[in-house]
């Protein structure tokens, strides 16, 4: 297991997707005890707590929620910030009690809550950010019969929206042939340059692709839009174990609210999200930054209160019909929706 040495940070396992939180998360924090590192929740002589929050491989739209947790350490409270490689890992310490919060993938969490482990939603992370993209000259499904079409994996939400488009959008018989290639920026640059024929991206991804020079990226086409074919799926939302929302539900409380407000100075301020990822994210490229910042604010991706009944329960049967989970969870089992009507 590779753990790093900076403080106030562990890394686990990491793969490096784009860059790596460093000290600043600490550097940020204005308690003297901003950066502890044990495990599990512990209540300190004060009354403040002393917690671990899970990330997994931070980026633009993680930076709101590091915000978030500096706003709780100015509390007075020890907050431990642990970087994994994968939801799966954040979703395993969760139900150890290990981690207190933590936010990514919205299928592991189901997945995990089905099996009655006690984690519950408790907000958005970013709206559905998905869309398909195809290299000229492919303008539908059926244009993609046999053709390489890149996934990060078979699990993966972006692979169940791309594999549900497919099934609907494509011709009898018809079906492109699922190249797994890793990450949306490998495959971004995959697509570029003329490896495979289409595949999910996210905003970022997009909107570095739009900028390459690679003559593959001329021309490209926008096949689908999850975010409006699937509207009610919300891929990667914030979690908690449920006994910390019940024994601490202050502490929680206090997050989620900080969240909702990162999210409320994101869509106000143009340059907001772009500055966070700066104080957050020092090594990004910044060529993009701002242009990647404003794609998110003009499609109002960051609504930490967006989260219904409704389309919680719309999310969890896409991951019904994807594969992913049964007919067993339902909205009430999945989500407290009450720390956001609080915070709203």
């Amino acid at each position: 297991m590779q753990q790093w040495t900076r403080p106030g940070l562990r890394a686990v396992l990491t793969r490096g997707k784009r860059l790596a939180v460093t000290a600043v998360l600490c550097a940020t924090a204005t308690a003297a005890t901003a950066c502890g590192s044990g495990t599990g929740t512990v209540t300190r002589a004060d009354g403040t707590l002393s917690f671990t929050v899970a990330v997994v491989e931070p980026d633009i739209t993680t930076v709101p929620l590091l915000a978030a947790v500096d706003a709780v350490r100015r509390q007075g409270h020890d907050v431990d910030v642990v970087e994994l490689a994968a939801p799966e890992l954040a979703i395993e310490g969760l139900a150890k009690g290990d981690y207190a919060i933590s936010a990514e993938a919205t299928g592991p969490a189901l997945s995990a809550i089905e099996q009655h482990a006690p984690i519950k939603i408790i907000a958005d992370v970013v709206g559905n950010q998905w869309a398909l993209y195809g290299r000229s000259g492919i303008a539908s499904c059926d244009d993609l019969d046999r053709r390489p079409f890149g996934i990060f994996s078979a699990g993966a939400v972006a692979t169940a929206m791309a594999k549900d488009w497919v099934r609907t959008q494509c011709g009898d018989g018809k079906r492109p042939r699922y190249l797994t290639l890793g990450g949306s920026d490998v495959r971004a640059q995959a697509l570029a340059s003329g490896e495979i024929d289409a595949t999910p991206l996210e905003v970022s991804d997009a909107v570095s692709l739009e900028s390459a020079d690679a003559p593959a990226a001329a021309g490209l086409t926008k096949l689908a839009d999850f975010a409006r074919s699937l509207p009610d799926v919300h891929p990667q939302t914030v979690y908690a174990n449920a006994d910390f929302l019940t024994g601490h539900r202050d502490v929680a409380q206090s997050f989620v609210t900080a969240l909702v407000r990162e999210h409320a100075r994101i869509n106000e301020r143009p340059q907001h999200l772009a500055r966070l990822a700066r104080t957050y994210l020092p090594r990004e490229d910044g060529d993009d930054l701002d242009r990647v910042a404003e794609r998110y604010r003009e499609a109002g991706l960051f609504d930490a209160g967006a989260l219904t009944r409704d389309n919680v329960q719309g999310t969890i049967d896409f991951f019904v019909r994807a594969g992913v989970i049964g007919r067993r969870v339902t909205a009430e089992d999945a989500v407290d929706l009450s720390f956001i009507r609080v915070a709203s």
